[in-house]
């Protein structure tokens, strides 16, 4: 619930604002609005209901939409996510935190997307935070997701991962209280963190850093972290449980397809959860259609996919080009795809939440890696595609660490 105050000449008029998405009915339906004097009658002509407008954008400035890019891989998710909330036409500011990872050209685009681009380095800080990643290395991004609790300059926020999209205005979640999220798919009696309510706190960061340091995080990463933090989620108040349209999961909609039939066309946020994300597909520019893998058990639904990258296409790539991240269209499509799209696919055997970043970070590791022998005749695409499935990789020659290295420097620079 917010606040709406505006000022007239010998008095002050406050009223509760519910609804964001349409102030001229919510004014015109508001009978004691109406009838609270005559003198406010002419209150309703345009000029005055702009400036409510206004004083509702200026009250709503001080909230704010939050994510991560932790690479430049996850800088496309965010540019996409912070789209669809513009498309959409949120009034509250749109942040994103980063991490030296993020190349400078991807934090020019990102800035032209977002209100505040805000670096975070949990390796150069002098803080709490630094400690504890001495303590826990393997909670490195988790860490950096947290400082989403130092954006004190805000009074609320909702965090939403760079692998999110929404699908309406979605602005009535500042109405709730924080710890506010969706129950998970895998487990309902914990929330799924990638996307939450929550108001930032110097107090409740060093609190959720003690945590870290001294009990780690049952999955490791934040979900496990957040989920114990808040463990009276589950069970005190209902208000806080968001409805899983808030964050539908894209790999459980064929879990229970009669539901995702039933409700799915009231979907707000799709999440695109799993080890494939949307930037990793092939993208067919001409059919304008994600291509498709019947083969693939984790494709995710193609409608989600088409939205995704239609967004991309319409409202992103121009801006890649305009930058020079992209030289040409033709070819900024097949750099999102192709290559990485195969290697994730194949890598099965990596943890499903590891694998865009192990692709993102792979010149890191390559570098201490021995330089492999001349490679075999090469094989047809899905000569190799067979031979990864069968847990027979090439590791030594084509499949080289060395050689996937230089692929993807070809295709991700």
């Amino acid at each position: 619930m917010t606040m709406v105050v505006f000022w007239y000449p010998g008095s002050t008029y406050r009223h509760k604002i519910t609804q964001w998405s349409s102030i001229q009915i919510l004014i015109k339906s508001d009978s004691a609005f109406q009838t609270r004097s005559a003198k406010y009658c002419h209150l309703l002509k345009k000029g005055c209901l702009v400036t409510l407008y206004m004083a509702i954008v200026c009250l709503s400035g001080d909230q704010s939409f939050v994510t991560l890019a932790t690479n430049d891989s996850y800088v496309k998710g965010a540019l996409v996510l912070g789209s669809s909330l513009r498309n959409y036409r949120t009034t509250r500011k749109l942040t994103v935190l980063i991490t030296p990872h993020v190349s400078e050209a991807m934090r020019t685009v990102l800035e032209k997307v977002f209100d505040e681009v805000k670096l975070v380095d949990v390796l150069d800080s002098g803080d709490s935070a630094h400690l504890a990643l001495l303590k826990r290395p393997e909670l490195g991004v988790t860490l950096t997701k947290l400082h989403c609790w130092e954006l004190t300059q805000y009074s609320k926020c909702v965090f939403m991962d760079a692998d999110t999209m929404v699908l309406s205005n979605i602005d009535e979640l500042f109405e709730r209280e924080e710890l506010s999220a969706a129950p998970d798919p895998g487990w309902p009696d914990c929330f799924n963190s990638g996307v939450f309510v929550y108001r930032p706190s110097i107090e409740t960061f060093n609190q959720l850093l003690q945590l870290a340091t001294e009990k780690g995080s049952f999955d490791g990463g934040d979900q496990g972290l957040l989920n114990t933090f808040f463990s009276s989620w589950a069970t005190t108040d209902i208000s806080k449980h968001l409805p899983f349209i808030y964050n539908l999961s894209s790999i459980s909609i064929y879990s229970y397809l009669p539901a995702f039939k039933a409700f799915g066309m009231n979907a707000k946020v799709v999440h695109f959860l799993g080890r494939v994300k949307p930037w990793n597909y092939t993208y067919d520019s001409k059919t304008k259609s994600v291509k498709e893998d019947a083969q693939d058990p984790t494709m995710i639904h193609p409608e989600f996919l088409n939205m995704w990258w239609d967004t991309f296409v319409t409202n992103i790539l121009p801006l890649l080009q305009q930058h020079g991240v992209i030289k040409d269209a033709a070819t900024g499509v097949k750099a999102l795809s192709g290559l990485v799209y195969t290697l994730a696919f194949s890598c099965g055997f990596c943890r499903e939440e590891e694998v865009t970043e192990a692709v993102s970070h792979l010149s890191l590791s390559a570098a201490a890696m021995p330089h492999s022998p001349p490679s075999p005749p090469a094989m047809s695409s899905e000569e190799r595609k067979e031979k990864w499935e069968q847990g027979q990789a090439d590791y030594m020659g084509a499949d080289s660490f060395d050689n996937i290295k230089k692929k993807l420097d070809t295709y991700l620079q």
